[in-house]
């Protein structure tokens, strides 16, 4: 072998040798980063409709929610009506209001999808403008 051949093949096996041995040290000196799950920052509880504080009614809502990698709701659909549009409507409405710290995957935030019961109480007391206690 002449010294010119000598020259090159030292370094490129160097080199081999090199990146083979640092190949399976690199992949276990990398931190593991753990995931972190999706936490409620600020859930404030959706307004109840005036237009049926009259009626006295209650009822549940579940929601399927999306929550972005931003922490905030960026999807909503009823799962579970509560058989009353405008509470359906009204739960929908208020937790787009609501704050999350995203849950995280490789210690980057991800978006979540989440189940979310949302109920509604009667009024304890009949509005103002509904009348007298017979109806409005």
């Amino acid at each position: 072998m002449t010294l010119h051949r000598r020259l090159f093949v030292a370094p490129l096996a160097l080199a081999l040798i090199a990146a083979a041995s640092g190949c399976g040290q690199r992949a276990a000196e990398e931190p593991i980063i753990p995931s972190t799950p999706l936490r409620a920052v600020d859930t404030p509880p959706p307004d109840y409709p005036l237009e049926i504080g009259c009626d006295q009614v209650g009822g549940k809502v579940v929601l399927q929610l999306t929550v972005g990698a931003e922490g905030k709701p960026t999807r909503a659909n009823v799962l579970t009506s509560s058989g009353v549009p405008a509470l359906d409507a009204a739960a929908t409405k208020g937790v787009q209001r609501w704050r999350f710290e995203a849950a995280t995957r490789n210690g980057k935030p991800v978006s979540t999808d989440i189940q979310v019961p949302v109920t509604f109480h009667a009024p304890a007391e009949r509005p103002e403008h509904c009348g007298g206690a017979g109806g409005p």
